[in-house]
């Protein structure tokens, strides 16, 4: 079996951040989301991996190159625009073959892992099987009627009036009988192809579509706020470790990773919470649910719950929290008080005032 990891979209929701990098290398936990759904990828045993990119592919490839660091073969797939899910697979043909596929959204998290509903697909081999979750107000996704037997009657994009709590989540396995559908459907009346009209075009013909439930923690990391949710059920689940330097003057509670070349001076850091390799705390208090990226530089400040990019700085600033703080940004303060939330773009300058 094959993946096919979609990457090509603009990532107008993660701005400022899209701006300068995609939202799939947005780091989680110091991850980017791309690299952990790759992991679960190695995880089923699918190491071939295409992956499909929009206008800023060389990021891409500079970072993850050709997969062998991370035990995988990646091939980069161009898309000149954002055309739907659908209008992926189609441009994917060449790299697909005739195999079993995977098709997974590269800003989607799911960090229990697909391991079971990939093993029924491969025992059954249906022509599709959508992983569905229930949810609250189905009206924002693709939903999925299924009968008792799991088999798939209809799908429906984004309904007013939804027919069941099943929102299909952003992986499917698929045989090459999902080609045949996508080259029979048309544009939406949002100009894409939809994966699910390719879908309802193999249910509505009595082919075997089948839904498996997927019952763990799942979220689209889109968006800010989303961004830091995934964040912080990743460092939940941080196992500690230090292979830095943490002097004597220091204390770390709970789950705290402080990574190779790393150094915590006179700072209390609380976990969970991770210290990238070479960054440097000093004279700081970090609070629970923070990344502190690689390099970065951190002295007399107060930070919680907050994501700390590459290489950015930030001195003598108290009572940051549910931020985010860009690659290479810098942020200070000059008798700095109260509470602050910072959403700061790369490259940016901050002062923050009293």
């Amino acid at each position: 079996m094959k993946a096919l990891v979609l990457s090509g979209g603009m990532g107008l929701r993660l701005r400022p951040f899209s701006h300068s990098m995609p939202k799939q290398l947005m780091p989680l936990a110091n991850k980017p989301v791309l690299l952990h759904v790759i992991e679960q990828l190695r995880g089923l045993g699918v190491t071939e991996i295409g992956v499909v990119v929009g206008e800023r592919a060389e990021k891409f490839s500079q970072y993850l190159g050709d997969g062998a660091e991370f035990g995988v073969r990646l091939t980069y797939i161009p898309q000149d625009a954002p055309r739907g899910l659908a209008h992926c697979v189609a441009i994917s043909r060449e790299f697909l073959g005739d195999d079993d596929f995977v098709m997974y959204l590269g800003d989607n998290l799911l960090p229990e892992g697909v391991n079971d509903i990939a093993a029924e697909f491969r025992a059954r081999r249906p022509a599709a099987q959508l992983v569905v979750h229930k949810v609250a107000d189905p009206r924002a996704f693709g939903v999925a009627e299924v009968d008792a037997t799991g088999r798939v009657l209809r799908l429906v994009e984004k309904p007013e009036r939804p027919v069941s709590d099943l929102a299909v989540v952003g992986v499917y396995f698929f045989t090459a009988a999902i080609h045949e559908a996508v080259a029979a459907v048309e544009s939406s009346a949002r100009g894409e192809l939809e994966i699910t009209d390719a879908v309802q075009w193999l249910v509505t013909r009595g082919v075997e579509v089948r839904a498996s439930a997927y019952r763990g923690y799942w979220k689209d990391a889109g968006q800010i706020d989303d961004v830091l949710a995934c964040n912080r059920e990743l460092l939940d689940r941080l196992k500690p470790s230090v292979d830095g330097e943490v002097d004597a003057h220091s204390e770390l509670i709970g789950a705290v990773v402080v990574e190779e070349g790393a150094r915590v001076v006179r700072s209390r850091i609380t976990g969970p919470a991770v210290v990238g390799a070479g960054a440097v705390v000093e004279g700081s208090s970090i609070g629970p649910h923070t990344s502190i990226g690689e390099g970065c530089r951190l002295l007399g400040v107060q930070v919680s719950d907050t994501i700390v990019l590459e290489r950015a700085s930030m001195r003598g600033v108290t009572s940051v929290r549910g931020s985010i703080i860009g690659r290479e940004a810098s942020v200070s303060a000059v008798d700095a008080d109260g509470s602050h939330r910072l959403i700061v773009g790369d490259h940016a300058r901050v002062e923050v005032a009293a």
